[in-house]
């Protein structure tokens, strides 16, 4: 039975790491970022794969740097066949990557979007399919020799959320493909000309404007949960369908006001509006929103 020592920290590869732990591999040890503070309260949070690995009696450890000498020794203790690693957030230092081939589950088709974003990336490009690359790992950013692939169209999951469960799911399948191919596998080398790379997000990445309902709708899908999009004023705004892209409007000016919905106008474009947060307020149905505010339609909601 192939040892495997596991790196990853959110829900995606806490996916893949159930599907390890349902397999013929045997995980040995997992390691993940330590617990941070969550929410307004900051209660202190485990991340998913901490506590999948501990309800599964695996040891768990949540180093704030690889470079700890501690944590290269217990690794090398386990004599590991494989280091996998989904969405870890640290980069492996080489001492690790000399202890075992380690493959990375990266949320891309690479070399398209290396770095810290690239399934939202994806979303705010409006890329028509969405995929996983298995690679091996080396000092570099996501630039090691590919493994292997998997892919979906994006209309399958627009939105953040959705596309996060395909992603993992297809992730954790490729994961056990390559672990049971390895040794049939030529990896090949990505094309560093084709590259582009993709920062960690930041909440002001979700403000929005009226200009285009094409890249407020993009935004939407891909800050999906957090940091979600908002306007100038605070204002967030929810539960957002795209109409279409192709008409003249009033930027914010409301087109129509529904028991379920507003629809609002963009100077390129339009959108449905399920849901509106105003700044430090509970969430609340559009259109009362509009009854609070006294707006009707023709009014605009800036």
């Amino acid at each position: 039975m192939s040892k495997i020592v596991y790196m990853g920290t959110p829900e995606y590869a806490k996916i893949i790491l159930q599907k390890l732990l349902d397999s013929k591999y045997s995980v040995e040890l997992v390691l993940t970022q330590p617990d941070r503070p969550v929410g307004r309260k900051k209660v202190l949070t485990s991340p998913p794969v901490k506590e999948l690995a501990l309800s599964r009696g695996i040891e768990v450890a949540q180093p704030s740097s690889l470079k700890n000498s501690d944590i290269l020794k217990k690794i090398e203790a386990i004599k590991p066949d494989f280091i996998v690693v989904a969405a870890y957030g640290q980069l492996l230092p080489k001492a690790i990557l000399d202890i075992a081939p380690s493959i990375n589950l990266h949320a891309s088709i690479l070399p398209k979007y290396r770095g810290a974003s690239p399934i939202q990336q994806a979303l705010l490009n409006g890329d028509e399919y969405s995929g996983v690359t298995a690679m091996l790992m080396e000092e570099g950013l996501d630039s090691g020799d590919m493994l292997g692939f998997k892919y979906i169209k994006s209309s399958k999951a627009p939105r953040l959320d959705e596309m996060f469960i395909a992603l993992s799911n297809i992730a954790a399948d490729l994961t056990i493909d390559i672990l049971d191919n390895f040794n049939n596998i030529n990896p090949i080398p990505q094309l560093n000309a084709l590259a582009s790379k993709c920062k960690k997000i930041k909440r002001e990445d979700g403000l929005v404007n009226f200009d285009s309902a094409k890249e407020l709708y993009r935004k939407y899908c891909a800050y999906f949960g957090w940091p979600g999009i908002f306007l100038e004023n605070g204002m967030k705004l929810h539960d957002i369908t795209l109409l279409n892209t192709n008409s003249q409007n009033k930027e914010g000016e409301i087109l129509e006001i529904n028991d379920e919905f507003i629809d609002i106008g963009c100077k390129n474009g339009a959108i449905r509006v399920g849901k509106i947060q105003p700044k430090s307020k509970a969430k609340m149905d559009a259109k009362a929103y509009t009854l609070g505010q006294r707006l009707k339609v023709g009014d605009t909601l800036l």
